[in-house]
C-alpha cells in the first residue's frame, strides 16, 4: 500500500506545483503531488511551451519570405501545417515526460487524479489513484482556464480557446481574435505569419493594454503593416455560426459592422480553478474566481496555501514557480526568503516583433508620484539589429529622477524576451542608473541598446 502521510501535499502539477514539490523535497520534506491530467500543467502541455514551438515555425516562415534580403533564393517553398502542429505536441510531450523524471529523481510521490481538501490536513484523491492523504501543509496550485463570454462560448469547432487554436486539423484562411493580451496577440501573430487573414478585436482603447502606451502603439503599427486588422474600443455584440465560418457583429466607437471569419479565438482572460477542491467549509477566501493569499502565499485556512494562476495577477508561469519556492521556503522556516514584489516580475509576449517589460510604465510611474527621466533607443541605431535584418523596435527605460532607481523597462523588437532578464536582475539588485551606465555591454549585441537607453535618459547616449 502506498504511503499516504506527507509533510507537504501539492494539488496540481503545473509550473508552480511541480517546482514547489521539488524545492520541498530538496529541503528534506516528504512531498506528494496530485495531478489530474498532465505533469507540467497547462503551461507546459497547452500553453507556454507548445505555443513557442508554433511561433518558432511562424518565425521561420517569415524568414523564408525574406530570403532575397539575405542573398538566397528558393522555389516552391511550402509548409505542412499538420507537421507544424505535430512538432509542437512532441515538444510538449518531451517536456512533460521530463517533469515526471524530475519527480522520481527528487523522490516526490505522484498521485494521478483529482484532489480536494477533506478536512484539516487531509486531501482526498479520486480518479486513477484513489487515496486519502494527510499532510501538515497543503499547497493549492490548481491553475486556471480560459474565460468565456455570453454568446461567444467556445464550441471546439468554430469558436476556439487556446487549446483548439494549438491543434486545428487544418489551417484557417481567416481568423477573428477576441482579446489582445499576450495570448490573443501571440495567436494572431502566429496565424498571420503563416498567411492567415487576421482581425483582432479589443474592448479597451489599445492592444497589449498592460504594456507601456508607446510600446502598444508601436506594436499596433507593426502588426497593421503586416496586414493584421485591429479594432480597439470595440466589442463583439453577436456571433452567427454558419456551416464552416462565423459572422461577427462588431461595435466600435458607435459604429456597427460585420467581420466574417472561418474561426474565432476567444482570448479574454482566465478563470481560476477553485471549484470542487474543497475550499468551501474552510477559511480560505475566493474573490473573482481567485484564492486570496497573504505575502507568504498562505490562505485564511491554517496549513493551506495557494500559488500560481489560481491566485492573483500577473498570471505567468515564472511567477508561479517563484511563488512555489517562496511558499515552501517560508514553510521550512528559511530566514532568507523575501515576499514577492510583482513589479519585479517580467512579462513577455512572443509575437513578431516580440514585446517584454518589467516594472512601472511611464504613466504608472508618474501616477505614483515619481519625477521621471525616460530613455529611448531605437533598433535602427544598433549594428547587430541591422546585421540581423531586424531594425524594427525600441527599448525604453523609466527612472526616478531623484534617486536614479530603475522604475521600469519596456521593449519591443527581436529577442527582447531574452534581453528583459538583464533589467530584471537590475531591479532585483536595486541598481541605479550609475551601475547600469558603468556596466560594460559586449559589442556587437542587441544588449548594447539596453545600455544606450539608460545613457539617453541622462543625456549621454552615444549612438543616437
Amino acid at each position: 500500500m502506498a504511503d499516504t502521510s506527507f509533510d507537504v501535499i501539492v494539488i496540481g502539477g503545473g509550473p508552480g506545483g511541480y517546482v514547489a514539490a521539488i524545492r520541498a523535497a530538496q529541503l528534506g520534506m516528504k512531498t506528494a503531488v496530485v495531478e489530474r491530467e498532465h505533469l507540467g500543467g497547462i503551461c507546459l502541455n497547452w500553453g507556454c511551451i507548445p505555443t513557442k514551438a508554433l511561433l518558432r515555425c511562424s518565425e521561420i516562415s517569415h524568414l523564408l519570405s525574406r530570403l532575397g534580403d539575405y542573398g538566397f533564393s528558393a522555389k516552391e517553398i511550402s509548409f505542412d501545417f499538420k507537421k507544424i502542429v505535430e512538432r509542437s505536441r512532441k515538444v510538449a510531450n518531451q517536456l512533460s515526460a521530463g517533469v515526471g523524471f524530475l519527480m522520481k529523481k527528487n523522490k516526490v510521490a505522484v498521485f494521478d487524479g483529482s484532489a480536494a481538501l477533506a478536512g484539516k490536513g487531509k486531501v482526498r484523491v479520486s480518479g486513477k489513484t484513489g487515496a486519502e492523504l494527510a499532510a501538515k501543509h497543503i499547497i493549492v496550485a490548481t491553475g486556471a482556464r480560459a474565460r468565456s463570454l455570453p454568446g461567444l462560448e467556445p464550441d471546439g469547432k468554430l469558436v476556439w480557446t487556446y487549446k483548439e487554436a494549438m491543434v486545428p486539423p487544418t489551417m484557417p484562411k481567416s481568423l477573428l481574435v477576441v482579446g489582445s493580451g499576450a495570448i490573443g496577440i501571440e495567436f494572431a501573430s502566429f496565424y498571420r505569419n503563416l498567411g492567415c487573414e487576421v482581425t483582432v478585436v479589443e474592448v479597451l482603447d489599445r492592444i497589449l493594454p498592460v504594456e507601456d502606451e508607446e510600446i502598444s502603439a508601436f506594436a499596433r503599427k507593426s502588426f497593421e503593416k503586416q496586414g493584421m486588422k485591429i479594432h480597439t474600443s470595440a466589442a463583439v455584440k453577436a456571433l452567427k455560426k454558419n456551416a464552416n465560418d462565423v459572422t461577427a457583429t462588431v461595435e466600435a466607437q458607435g459604429k456597427s459592422f460585420e467581420v466574417k471569419a472561418e474561426r474565432v479565438i476567444l482570448a479574454v482572460g482566465i478563470v481560476g480553478n477553485v471549484e470542487n477542491i474543497g475550499l468551501e467549509g474552510t477559511k480560505a477566501r475566493v474573490e473573482k474566481t481567485h484564492v486570496v493569499v497573504d505575502q507568504w502565499m498562505a490562505t485564511g485556512e491554517p496549513g493551506v496555501y495557494a500559488i500560481g494562476d489560481v491566485v492573483g495577477p500577473p498570471w505567468l508561469a515564472h511567477k508561479a514557480m517563484h511563488e512555489g519556492v517562496l511558499c515552501v521556503e517560508r514553510i521550512a522556516g528559511l530566514n532568507t526568503v523575501h515576499p514577492l514584489d510583482v513589479r519585479n516580475v517580467p512579462g513577455c509576449t512572443y509575437c513578431r516583433p516580440q514585446v517584454a517589460s518589467i516594472g512601472l510604465t511611464e504613466k504608472a510611474a508618474k501616477a505614483a508620484g515619481h519625477p521621471v527621466k525616460v530613455g529611448r533607443f531605437p533598433y535602427i541605431g544598433n549594428g547587430k539589429a541591422i546585421a540581423l535584418g531586424e531594425p524594427e523596435g525600441m527599448i525604453k527605460t523609466v527612472f526616478d529622477a531623484k534617486t536614479g532607481e530603475l522604475l521600469g523597462a519596456h521593449m519591443i523588437g527581436a529577442e527582447v524576451t531574452e534581453l528583459i532578464q538583464g533589467y530584471a536582475i537590475a531591479r532585483n539588485c536595486e541598481s541605479t542608473e550609475q551601475e547600469l551606465m558603468s556596466t560594460i555591454f559586449p559589442h556587437p549585441t542587441l544588449s548594447e541598446m539596453m545600455h544606450e537607453t539608460v545613457l539617453e535618459a541622462y543625456g549621454r547616449a552615444i549612438h543616437i
